[in-house]
């Protein structure tokens, strides 16, 4: 038997079916730096509209996470889509580089002392230990195939964004925007300083729960002295020291109840919880009152000899507790708007390390946390502790630390949300967001913020350019100090704040406005980190050439509602009265496979890294379009798994491609589209739709979209049908048959297309493609152009026809594998069929050719309609074992296998025949 298989056009491809990413991925990367693509992609936008994708500066403190690959990934989609859609689409990367974090790893990691080092010599390893880390993510992102300016990055310990965060802040004080007050403020003990909103956490914390029995000291003939005690709920004892009053709500009923000989004062409503509560079977209401009618009634602190009047405040509720509230203006927000209005003390007995000081007599030098147990026992000792219990709460933490927090009265430098609330409401209703509840979460933040704390009591940051006069201690800033504090920044950075003495910090004859000294000290405290990122709108856009204000996007995780969407915008708003973005992106967070957070104790931590090194940086992008990432997404080995399979299949497909595609020149080869099969017609106008949705995912930021039509186009449509008909035309017909060129044509566009339209999610596996992809003007698919969908070849009239013989198709396939089931036949080709159709499918068979190829047996034929056939249906099926021999070339059972005229080659169906015949006249000699 003669070997036919030098006559047949089996795939020939170089492309390897194995993708070996995490060898092949780093020989590309290589490759690009080689060739620099990033400014190669510049270049050929350059002078196009600008897209502008402002980077979210990620904390420049360790390895990157799985949760860092989403963020850059989403971002990576967004600025080659653009690239390739014709916008100059520059992406600079950010690092944010000071803060707590980083000091604390210099002391922990680099075992530095603290006290031994000096303020310039400690902020230079700060300094080094920050950028080896931006040079290692920068790295790792690369890893990742992010593509962007890593040459010029932008970092907020840089001299020129460090000089244009000082311009920032001396407009936002010029504006009278900046003002230092006394207030009650976050404040972290373990971080020794005062906390944003931003930077708060709410944790689960067991936390003591005390009644307590104030007595009453001048009952202002209301109220009887002798056993009459007003009773207050706190779960924070350790407050009890700095107490100075007792608020109650005016518009509420408050009750005298009798409990044996003592009478205590709770509000109306919580007697019958509070009595349940302290284990109190037995009482009586005796008295009820207005609590306005209380007014002028002191109590006495339950161990300090001083009094705690009756105070009011519209913020008691009946939500928890007595009605009565525990007031310590030193340690509590409204305690202290409180105490403002009655002219009370902010009492703040605790320093910064949580420590009590001497103004909280027996309990100086003790942790704020141990003084819960000693106040309860001396409450207790005086017969003044009604309950004590434990519960479960939200609390606020130090969102670094991860520690509780305290409220603490200091004084501290703000931004006045108030001078430009409604600016940012305005604005905020002008931007586009994405999920749309985002402008509802971002517009009840700037809603119900206050005031905007900014100072920090730390050393690693960008220092606040205030000097202070020593005489008479008024705060010194205008447009000259400004100025010159920026200059000098731009040229040797903010550590020259701790270098230098005042004298060489600010211009010569500088004067007190308050008292016209001359002598001046300058401010100690940083800025807050939020501060310096949420300067970037200014210190980046509004000063790079390449980039432009505002961005017209922002994506970050929902976090930054309340961080980096928050700060830009009020630091803009400030100065500019605009918003710094056009569109904000918000995902969630990346959890484990059962929905966990991840975390290094319970060892469900992703890394990246590995699954890069394992899988490959394509298989992570792949999945961060698999995901719906507006919400919480998960990830573990399982998923990944999954998505390489979708790669695997994805990589097979283009392989078919490029492999069937070995003799086509477009040059020469390409069929005009009159001339095109119609089968090929009906291909290229779903192409165009393939176009238009993929396009309209990429615009909407909805990568899901994009992933699943590609992927569904590829594996379904593709592979289970059009290149599945078409094996039997490419590989059998002749060569340059008007039907295998026909073919050819339209998968040459599909391959470009799907190409092109996949390399932002898979950028080394879409290069890889385009470098086998024959006729090629571009070096790199980054350089082409994003596919247009083109309505000339969109007919929805060929789309409704041959979709409807898809739906045949399905009902002929499901009878040719149930008679493969019963061992009638083994693969299709040893089949033919007989079609029984209803009317509708009748007159559609009638009107398509070659049915034995559309159904991959071998012979078709279609019987009278019958009206018998349900509508559902379209046909029914009757399978046979096909007659005649089997084609040595083509495979199919056909009668005309040893019957035909060619003698050379009896083993051939007629048609195989007659093809050798004519395109290998020399094959009888070759085969012997």
């Amino acid at each position: 038997m003669a070997d036919y298989r030098s006559t047949i056009h089996l795939p020939v491809t170089d492309f390897p079916m194995k993708g070996n990413l995490p060898n092949r991925e780093p020989e590309m990367q290589k490759w690009w730096d080689e060739v620099d693509i990033y400014r190669l992609v510049q270049e050929k936008r350059k002078g196009s509209p600008q897209f502008i994708l402002h980077d979210g500066p990620p904390y420049a403190n360790g390895d990157i996470h799985v949760g860092h690959v989403l963020n850059k990934s989403l971002k990576d989609f967004v600025v080659r889509y653009k690239s390739l859609n014709g916008f100059d689409a520059p992406y600079v990367p950010g690092w944010d580089t000071h803060g707590l974090p980083i000091e604390h790893a210099v002391v922990t990691k680099k075992k530095v002392d603290r006290r031994t080092v000096s303020v310039v010599d400690f902020r230079n390893l700060c300094t080094e230990y920050a950028l080896s880390f931006v040079e290692k993510q920068a790295n790792q992102f690369k890893r990742m195939a992010i593509r962007g300016d890593f040459e010029n990055p932008y970092i907020t310990l840089q001299p020129e964004y460090e000089s244009a965060q000082i311009r920032l802040f001396g407009d936002m004080a010029r504006k009278g925007h900046i003002y230092r007050g006394m207030r009650t403020v976050y404040w972290s003990p373990t971080s020794e300083s005062a906390l944003a909103e931003a930077e708060i956490e709410y944790q689960e914390k067991r936390s003591a729960s005390v009644y307590v029995k104030f007595p009453v000291q001048n009952g202002n003939g209301i109220l009887d002295e002798e056993n009459t005690f007003v009773v207050i709920w706190t779960t924070t004892p350790w407050t009890i020291p700095a107490n100075l009053a007792i608020s109650l709500n005016p518009e509420l009923a408050y009750s005298a109840v009798q409990v044996g000989h003592e009478k205590y004062i709770v509000a109306t409503e919580l007697i019958e919880a509070v009595m349940k509560t302290a284990e109190v079977e037995e009482y009586e209401v005796v008295s009820t009152w207005v609590g306005r009618e209380l007014n002028g009634i002191v109590c006495r602190h339950p161990f300090y000899d001083r009094p705690s009047p009756l105070v009011f405040g519209d913020h008691v509720t009946l939500d928890a507790g007595t009605g009565c509230v525990h007031t310590a203006p030193g340690h509590g927000e409204e305690d202290f708007a409180v105490g403002q209005r009655y002219g009370l003390e902010a009492l703040c007995p605790v320093d910064g390390r949580g420590v009590f000081t001497a103004q909280a007599p027996g309990f100086e030098g003790m942790f704020y946390e141990d003084g819960n147990k000693k106040v309860s026992e001396l409450l207790e000792e005086q017969g003044l502790l009604l309950k004590l219990s434990f519960i479960k709460h939200q609390y606020p933490h130090d969102w670094r630390t991860k520690k509780p927090i305290i409220y603490r009265a200091t004084e501290q430098w703000f931004a006045s949300i108030d001078g430009f609330r409604q600016e940012m409401l305005d604005e905020i209703k002008d931007v586009e967001w994405l999920p749309a509840w985002g402008e509802v979460r971002l517009g009840n933040m700037i809603a119900d913020r206050g005031d905007w704390c900014i100072s920090r009591q730390r050393t690693w940051g960008v220092p606040i350019p205030i000097f202070y006069c020593q005489d008479c201690t008024e705060p010194h800033i205008n447009d000259e100090t400004i100025n010159f504090i920026a200059n000098l920044f731009a040229k040797e950075g903010s550590t020259s704040w701790y270098a230098k003495d005042v004298s060489d910090l600010m211009p010569a004859d500088q004067k007190c406005s308050k008292c016209g000294c001359a002598d001046f000290r300058k401010e100690t405290d940083i800025m807050d980190v939020w501060f310096d990122s949420g300067s970037s709108h200014f210190a980046v856009l509004a000063q790079r050439d390449d980039l432009s204000f505002p961005a017209d996007l922002y994506i970050e995780g929902s976090d930054q509602y309340r961080g980096w969407f928050n700060s830009s915008l009020s630091t803009s708003v400030a100065t500019t009265g605009k918003a710094p973005y056009k569109q904000v992106v918000s995902h969630g967070y990346v959890l484990d496979g059962e929905g966990r957070k991840m975390s290094k104790s319970i060892g469900n931590v992703v890394d990246p890294n590995k699954v890069a090194n394992q899988y490959g940086a394509d298989i992570l992008r792949l999945w961060v379009s698999s995901v719906d990432y507006q919400s919480d997404v998960r990830i573990s080995d399982p998923l990944i798994k999954q998505v390489a399979e979708v790669y695997r299949k994805l990589r097979n497909t283009f392989r078919f491609l490029l492999g069937n595609l070995a003799d086509f020149d477009p040059a020469e080869n390409r069929v005009r589209y009159d001339q095109l099969t119609e089968l090929d017609r009906y291909v290229l106008s779903k192409l165009q739709g393939l176009i238009k949705t993929v396009t309209h995912g990429y615009d909407t930021y909805d990568f899901h979209q994009v992933y699943g039509s590609i992927h569904t186009f590829c594996t379904v449509f593709l592979s289970q049908f059009y290149l599945d008909v078409l094996k039997d035309i490419l590989y059998v017909e002749e060569t340059d048959s008007l039907q295998r060129r026909s073919a050819q044509t339209v998968m040459y566009e599909i391959l470009r297309a799907l190409d092109v339209m996949i390399s932002p999610i898979i950028p080394h596996t879409a290069e890889e493609v385009w470098k086998y992809i024959p006729g090629l003007r571009e070096q790199s698919v980054q350089l082409a152009d994003f596919p247009v969908m083109d309505g000339t070849l969109c007919d929805q009239t060929l789309e409704d026809k041959w979709d409807r013989f898809l739906d045949i198709r399905s009902v002929v396939l499901k009878a040719l594998e149930q008679a493969r089931a019963e061992k009638l036949i083994g693969n299709s080709l040893g089949a033919t069929i007989e079609i029984v159709p209803n009317l509708e499918s009748a007159q559609l068979l009638a009107n398509l050719d070659n049915l034995h190829q559309l159904f991959i047996v071998s012979g078709v034929e279609v019987l009278p309609a019958s009206s018998e056939v349900p509508a559902d249906q379209k046909v029914e099926v009757i399978v046979h074992v096909a007659e005649g021999e089997k084609c040595n070339r083509c495979w199919t059972l056909s009668p005309t296998v040893g019957t035909h005229s060619y003698s050379k080659h009896q083993e051939l169906c007629e048609r195989c025949a007659s093809i050798v015949e004519k395109e290998y006249p020399d094959f009888e000699t070759e085969a012997e």
